[in-house]
C-alpha cells in the first residue's frame, strides 16, 4: 500500500466522522459500550433518548445513505427483531436488543440488516479469544454442542427453547454492548469504504 491510498483511506474514515448522523451514533455506541463494561448494563435513557434523537434527526435532514422517518423507523425495527430471538431465548439483555435498535433507527433497515452480521461476527470473535485466553476453548466448544441440542431438542417437543437451561457450567459472560459497538463501527467503516 502506497502513500496515497493511505491518505485516501484517513479521507474515508475522517469523512464518515464528519457526517452528523454516523458521529452521533458512534459516540452513543462507545457510551453504551463503556457503561455496558462498567457496570453490565446499558441505560435506558441512552437507549431510549439516542432513538429518539435518531427518528428527529431523520425528520429533519437525509444523507446520501438514506433518510425519512419511516426509514429511520423501519430501521429500528428491523434491528429490535433481528436480536429480539436472543433476548427471548435469555442469551441477551433487553439492554443488547434496546442498543441494536437504537443503532438500526441511525442506519435504516439495510443499514441495520448489515451491522446486525457485523454484530454477531463481532460477538463471536469475542467469545472466542475470550475463552481462548482463559484456556477454555474446548468448554466453549462444548457448552455451545450441548446448548444447540438443547434448543433443537426444545423446539421439537413443542417446548419454549431457554438457553439458560443447560447444565453446562458458563465459560463466562460478555458484555455484549461492546460487541454491538464494534459491530456497528466496522460495519460504518466498511460502507464508508464501499466494501458492503
Amino acid at each position: 500500500m502506497d502513500f496515497s491510498e493511505l491518505r485516501a483511506g484517513a479521507e474515508l474514515v475522517g469523512a464518515l466522522l464528519t457526517e452528523p448522523r454516523s458521529l452521533l451514533l458512534l459516540l452513543l455506541l462507545l457510551a453504551a459500550a463503556i457503561c455496558d463494561l462498567r457496570s453490565r448494563r446499558i441505560p435506558n435513557a441512552l437507549t431510549f433518548g439516542g432513538a429518539a434523537i435518531a427518528l428527529l434527526y431523520s425528520l429533519t435532514s437525509s444523507s446520501h445513505h438514506g433518510g425519512g422517518f419511516f426509514w429511520a423507523l423501519g430501521g429500528m425495527c428491523l434491528g429490535l427483531v433481528l436480536m429480539l430471538p436472543l433476548y427471548l431465548l435469555r442469551a441477551m439483555g433487553a439492554g443488547d436488543v434496546k442498543l441494536m435498535a437504537m443503532a438500526g433507527a441511525f442506519l435504516g433497515p439495510d443499514g441495520a440488516w448489515h451491522a446486525v452480521v457485523f454484530v454477531f461476527i463481532a460477538g463471536g470473535i469475542a467469545a472466542l479469544v475470550y475463552a481462548l485466553w482463559h484456556r477454555a476453548a474446548r468448554k466453549l466448544l462444548h457448552n455451545t454442542r450441548q446448548t444447540t441440542q438443547l434448543l433443537f431438542i426444545s423446539v421439537a417437543a413443542g417446548i419454549r427453547p431457554d438457553a439458560r437451561t443447560s447444565s453446562a457450567p458458563s465459560v463466562g459472560t460478555l458484555p455484549y454492548g461492546v460487541s454491538i459497538a464494534l459491530g456497528t463501527a466496522s460495519f460504518l467503516v466498511a460502507r464508508q469504504f464501499t466494501w458492503v
